[in-house]
């Protein structure tokens, strides 16, 4: 079994993944995982990092395949007997101009954004070594989409004794009500981007805080972060920020040093902690 640190980033062939492998590659001391749902394109994208004189490793990941999940977790168990840092920067978004009924674009994000993310997390979360580090990157559009849901909603999203269960249990809700056209009457926003990054960022407090009640000795800080408006397949062109400098916050998350005893459970944008 190797002793030597381990740093996995999903969703990473492309976009903000691909620049947190590169500057971890530079910054952080052990291997480093790029992964993609496709090894050909994940190969082409350690390929292009190893030009650069970088040696990042590759892995087959897909969050929406618990067995992909299965597969990548027992792997990390037995060649490095756990995890240093993890940061789940995989997601999608449909474009706003897109005709996909708004129903399937909720069921097919959430079940992405937030479904994958838990279950990496579930998966994952037990391999964290002691002074691990997690990044749940979620969005700016999370605070926005909070915003915009009812008083009750709001409530219940923001508490501080929000279970998992009941968080799972409000992310099905608003599938079944975009299902029934009745998600805006339920008090949700009409963003399922938005949606399921609330669920992100919801759930990041919510593992924080089982860290603390389970974990308490092994100092491991867990956050969720905006990385901004970025310039990527996802964003568009006209996104301000390049993909290297949506990476800064979330590296920063990830390298947060041995003897620091936060940022955790919180989200932050532009390295700096925000209200939830």
């Amino acid at each position: 079994m190797s002793s030597v640190p381990v740093a996995v980033v999903t969703g990473s062939n492309k976009g903000i993944g691909f620049a947190i492998v590169r500057d971890l590659c530079k910054q952080f001391k052990g291997d480093v995982y790029l992964t993609a749902r496709d090894p050909a394109r994940g190969q082409e994208a350690v390929a292009k990092l190893q030009e650069e004189g970088l040696h990042p490793l590759f892995h087959q990941l897909d969050i929406d395949d618990l067995q992909s999940i299965k597969a990548l977790r027992d792997f990390l168990k037995e060649k490095y007997g756990g995890l240093n840092v993890l940061v789940n920067n995989a997601g999608i978004a449909f474009k706003v101009s897109d005709r996909t009924p708004f129903a399937v674009q909720a069921e097919v994000t959430l079940k992405t954004n937030f479904f994958g993310t838990r279950n990496i997390c579930t998966e994952l979360l037990p391999l964290m070594k002691p002074y691990g580090r997690v990044v749940n990157v979620s969005s700016m559009v999370s605070v926005s989409a909070l915003g915009n849901c009812s008083q009750e909603l709001q409530k219940k999203f923001r508490s501080d004794t929000i279970t998992e269960d009941e968080l799972v249990e409000l992310m099905n809700k608003f599938v079944e009500d975009t299902k029934k056209s009745v998600h805006e009457k339920e008090g949700w926003p009409n963003t399922a981007y938005g949606v399921s990054k609330i669920g992100v960022t919801v759930l990041s407090r919510i593992q924080a805080r089982m860290l603390n009640e389970k974990r308490k000795g092994d100092h491991i800080l867990l956050n969720a972060c905006c990385p901004g408006w970025v310039r990527t397949d996802m964003a568009g062109p006209k996104a301000p920020k390049s993909p290297e400098e949506g990476a800064e916050t979330p590296v920063y998350l990830a390298l947060l040093p041995p003897n620091a005893d936060g940022p955790h459970g919180q989200f932050v944008s532009e390295k700096t902690v925000r209200t939830w």
